[in-house]
């Protein structure tokens, strides 16, 4: 090969091949940094689009898990409160009962009508209470429960139905005894009253047990699809991890193996670039 001081043909391949090991160890580090093989559209497109996408459907995912956990939440509240008002029931029907013995005194019931008013008015109280972000089930103008169970739009949603214990359970029990406005004693007369009572207190509960069905029911379907959603992201994660994430152990040997070769380009250029320099022992 001729020597020439114009052009170093030796240089020039020692710094094409440093400028590609420079490049290499750039994107190997880059790597290493994001934990990402393909971290740009640039890298692969492919496996880029298709990670944005799944990126975008686990967005998604992420809402419907949401709004799950708020039906939930909003359905168990219902439910303990139901739970709540059936033990109510079971205590007003034992009241009742020992109020329609004809062989007790009228004082007798007065205390045991006043004792059932106050139950009631438990009942009243939980109703008003079992609220979960700003929605009750058991209370008419409460609203009820719809929640989405996929990214689909036009999948159905799950809905709880409202209960209306206010006139599924407070309007049937009614004021034949108990209490009235005025605190007097309603019903505490005679056996009568509290008889009719009971039978009422058996379509009550009955009603009550309903619900407690339905709303058990509906807080197992979403637990349910809680955890389907919940398994589905993760499968979108690993889906996404396996197109677009970077296996640091081999990135980490190749980085040793970039530094080394760029460590022996400097050398090899610097070589390249004395050689110009003999040509000057020529003219001695």
């Amino acid at each position: 090969m001729a020597l020439s001081v114009n052009t170093n043909v030796g240089a020039m391949a020692a710094l094409q091949s440093l400028t590609a090991t420079n490049k290499d160890l750039a994107t190997t580090q880059t790597r290493i940094n994001t934990g990402l093989n393909v971290s740009s559209t640039k890298d692969d497109s492919a496996k880029y689009t298709i990670a944005q996408k799944l990126r975008g459907d686990l967005g998604g995912l992420t809402a419907v898990s949401s709004s799950l956990s708020t039906a939930k939440s909003t359905t168990d509240v219902a439910v303990d409160g139901a739970e709540q008002i059936s033990d109510l029931i079971n205590q007003m029907k034992a009241k009742a009962t020992e109020a329609s013995d004809s062989g007790i005194t009228a004082d007798s019931r007065t205390a045991i009508a006043k004792d059932f008013a106050a139950l009631k008015d438990q009942i009243s109280t939980i109703i008003d209470s079992s609220s979960f972000n700003g929605t009750n089930l058991l209370k008419a103008s409460g609203g009820a429960v719809s929640a989405l169970q996929s990214t689909d739009p036009d999948a159905d949603t799950l809905s709880v139905a409202n209960q209306d214990f206010g006139t599924n359970v407070l309007d049937v029990i009614g004021s034949t005894f108990g209490v009235d406005s005025s605190g007097a004693a309603v019903g505490a007369d005679d056996a009568d009253a509290a008889k009719t009572m009971i039978t009422t207190l058996e379509t009550v509960a009955a009603t009550v047990n309903t619900t407690l069905s339905t709303l058990g029911s509906a807080s197992r379907k979403i637990d349910g699809q809680s955890t389907f959603v919940s398994k589905l992201s993760d499968t979108i994660t690993g889906g996404i991890g396996n197109l677009v994430d970077a296996d640091l152990a081999k990135e980490s040997a190749k980085l040793q193996a970039l530094q080394v070769k760029q460590q022996l380009g400097v050398q090899a250029l610097s070589i390249a670039n004395q050689a110009p320099q003999t040509i000057t022992s020529l003219f001695r």
